[in-house]
């Protein structure tokens, strides 16, 4: 058969790259063409557009690159209908992605299927209109999502969550380590406005902790010169691109900007602060309080239900709360070994691994039962 993907970040490219391994399992005449990156194009198929030239956040670099960013949704329109895939294959990225199952679903072109779906629970509940319109099948990689969507009459696939299956890929085809030096990860998010607003702090709250080595998880898409325009002066740190989960399993603990890299340090059971700094700290409270649905912001509390990691967004995300938090989950303290505790609570709900196999299983299945 033939798969159309759409990954428009990084993560979305990791995990895409397996689901596309495990759909070649499942389907050994499998053919892909996608928008993605690196990881996608290493498994084969045709890359029709790489991700960094898809990723635009907030509101003025939207508007800013616009016109570029019409153009790569027609296009990407235009490539489907030419190509004729058996299904298009959404990963996540929602501005870009529901547009396009919008064309697809009303072009009648082939099935939509939504692997990692658009965080409407948390805001923009208006989208389950398109979902329910334009989406064939949708495939949840967080358990509390499912009970979500029933709700709203959407019944969706819970397969596990593919972090689980990275993180077990990794520590398997990785040497046992040598911990010498304790060291604290700085992961500072994958986005340069991101970087910007909170590598200092989180610099500077770490490196009062003078026995500990300080890490920087380069992120794939930023080069190191952008980083070190805000490593304030007098603060030895490490950058290390390409190694985030090794860096994280050499760590004592992690400061963490809130995404996926909170649920991938809490995979790795290393004790994590979030950190997500933001302008206008006490206008985005109010904000947040009016529109946001959900009352946690990291995937570790939502996944868990409850309070397990520290969140310190927009106002509260100081250097003197960083510290404090910190030293609450260095070794001799109550807090770490709670937060680690907590943890195995968490992992238990999350499932294991296994997560790109059973979305394939399960898309092919469908897809087998359709055209037969």
């Amino acid at each position: 058969m033939k798969y159309y993907l759409i990954a428009g970040e990084a993560s979305g490219d990791l995990h895409a790259s397996n689901l596309m391994k495990a759909l070649k399992q499942e389907d050994r005449e499998a053919e892909f063409r996608f928008y993605g990156g690196d990881k996608m194009q290493a498994v084969g198929g045709t890359l029709v557009k790489h991700y960094q030239k898809l990723a635009y956040m907030g509101f003025i670099p939207v508007l800013l690159h616009l016109p570029t960013i019409l153009k790569n949704m027609s296009r990407c329109k235009t490539d489907i209908k030419q190509w004729q895939p058996d299904v298009v294959i959404l990963i996540d990225y929602p501005g870009f992605n529901l547009d396009i199952a919008k064309y697809v679903h009303a072009h009648k072109i082939c099935p939509v299927y939504y692997y990692i779906s658009p965080k409407i629970w948390a805001w923009k509940e208006y989208r389950i209109k398109n979902i329910r319109r334009d989406v064939d099948e949708l495939f949840s990689i967080l358990p509390f999502e499912v009970e979500w969507f029933a709700e709203r009459n959407y019944p969706i696939h819970y397969v596990g969550n593919p972090c689980v299956d990275a993180v077990s890929c990794i520590i398997k085809g990785s040497a046992p380590l040598m911990i010498q030096e304790k060291t604290i990860a700085i992961l500072a998010g994958s986005r340069k406005q991101e970087i910007k607003d909170n590598l200092r702090i989180m610099l500077e709250a770490a490196s009062t902790f003078k026995e500990y080595k300080l890490v920087i998880a380069g992120a794939p898409n930023i080069d190191i010169e952008y980083y070190n325009k805000y490593i304030p002066k007098g603060i030895d740190v490490e950058i290390r691109f390409g190694q985030t989960y090794n860096i994280l399993r050499q760590s004592t603990a992690a400061l963490v900007t809130s995404g996926t890299a909170t649920l991938e340090t809490a995979i790795l059971r290393v004790p994590q602060v979030v950190c997500y700094y933001l302008t206008c700290g006490k206008l985005f409270n109010w904000i947040r309080s009016k529109v946001l649905k959900v009352k946690y912001i990291s995937l570790v509390n939502l996944v868990a239900g409850r309070e397990i990691v520290q969140e310190l967004v927009a106002d509260r995300m100081t250097k003197e709360n960083t510290i404090k938090y910190l030293r609450d989950i260095l070794p001799g303290s109550e807090g770490r070994q709670q937060m680690l505790a907590d943890y195995e609570d968490m992992n238990r709900i999350l499932g294991g691994p296994g997560a790109s196999a059973r979305a394939a299983q399960e898309m092919t299945k469908i897809l087998k039962e359709r055209y037969s």
